[in-house]
């Protein structure tokens, strides 16, 4: 078994002294392993980074990072950890490789040191070639892997990703996807990453924490994740739709739960490709009609429902959040 490289207990942020922004989580992440917060917008996650890479001090509760307590010993953490944040920080007006000798710099790295860094650096996330125009000049998808080389200067044991990949095209978003797995599997990073993207959660994280209103409200590897769902996902409505015919549907043998929600139902089943008509069947020798069935696999999405009542796909954050994102996304496609 791994050790744990990050320990929270009982993490806690409150605003203003009566917004809580994260209350009291609790989790640990093992050395060399990708961790992700997965949840919406103002659900906590920034938040929780920013307490674990010492910006901000906690309310309540205690972490430590790379053995060090964030509050006590501050400077520690920060000398073993890297941060590529959620918005765009190198200066448009340097060149690439200018952004990363000033990370170095700020970081206490001699510059003999940082130079060769550098180039090593550019060499990973293909910028060899652009190391000497300005970023202002950059792409969405260039300006997230100068980002991704400024975080790694220090040679950082742990690295934070904050919504790595928000704004991006699927195709540069696949490319970052693969610097993520190339940190882990060649260098044996540990990387702490959030992301309100599904399936990126999915492809990255070998643990993943679903977080909303600011609590862990489940957590463990995708696959896991998922196989407690405990089966095929049907989601049906009928055309009388203040009818109620969940009693009914629920003497079906492979239905394991019925809840409606409006006029929608959504059922959990063992193998939904042969109940699914069974289902349609009852209430057809009842006098009514499906107007709508859906069928889906168990997804993070449908974990994510279970677990609060909500898809997070339809989950909106604050208006400074939304703000901030939306910021973000449009340097990603200048």
């Amino acid at each position: 078994m791994r050790d744990d490289i990050i320990n929270a207990v009982g993490l806690t942020k409150v605003f203003n002294g009566d917004v809580v922004a994260v209350d009291h989580i609790s989790f640990s992440v093992r050395e060399g392993e990708i961790f992700g917060f997965l949840g919406p917008n103002g659900a906590g996650k920034t938040t929780t980074i920013n307490m674990l890479i010492t910006v901000i001090k906690p309310t309540e509760g205690h972490a430590t990072v790379c053995g060090y307590d964030i509050v006590k010993q501050a400077g520690e953490v920060r000398n073993r950890i890297g941060v590529v944040p959620q918005e765009y920080t190198a200066d448009e007006d340097l060149t690439g490789y200018e952004n990363i000798i000033l990370c170095g710099d700020l970081y206490g790295i001699p510059r003999e040191v940082s130079k060769k860094r550098a180039a090593e650096l550019l060499e990973l996330v293909e910028l060899t070639k652009f190391k000497d125009k300005k970023v202002e000049t950059y792409s969405g998808g260039m300006r997230r892997r100068l980002e991704l080389a400024c975080g790694l200067i220090n040679r950082p044991r742990v690295l934070f990703l904050d919504e790595p990949t928000l704004g991006l095209d699927v195709q540069t978003r696949a490319a970052i996807w693969d610097y993520i797995r190339l940190l882990k599997e060649e260098f044996n990073m540990t990387l702490f990453m959030t992301t309100h993207y599904l399936e990126e959660a999915d492809a990255l994280c070998d643990r993943v924490a679903i977080i909303d209103n600011g609590k862990i409200v489940k957590m463990g590897p995708p696959d896991e994740l998922k196989r407690d769902l405990g089966g095929d996902i049907i989601t049906l409505e009928i055309q009388a739709g203040d009818v109620e015919v969940a009693n009914l549907i629920e003497e079906i043998p492979s239905v394991k739960e019925v809840k409606k929600q409006d006029n929608t139902y959504r059922i959990k089943v063992e193998d939904g490709e042969k109940t699914a008509p069974m289902i349609i069947e009852a209430i057809r020798n009842k006098g009514y009609a499906v107007t709508r069935l859906s069928l889906t696999k168990p997804t993070l999405d449908e974990v994510y429902l279970e677990y609060t009542g909500k898809s997070m796909r339809d989950e909106q954050g604050g208006r400074m959040s939304v703000w901030s994102q939306r910021r973000t996304i449009r340097k990603a496609r200048a």
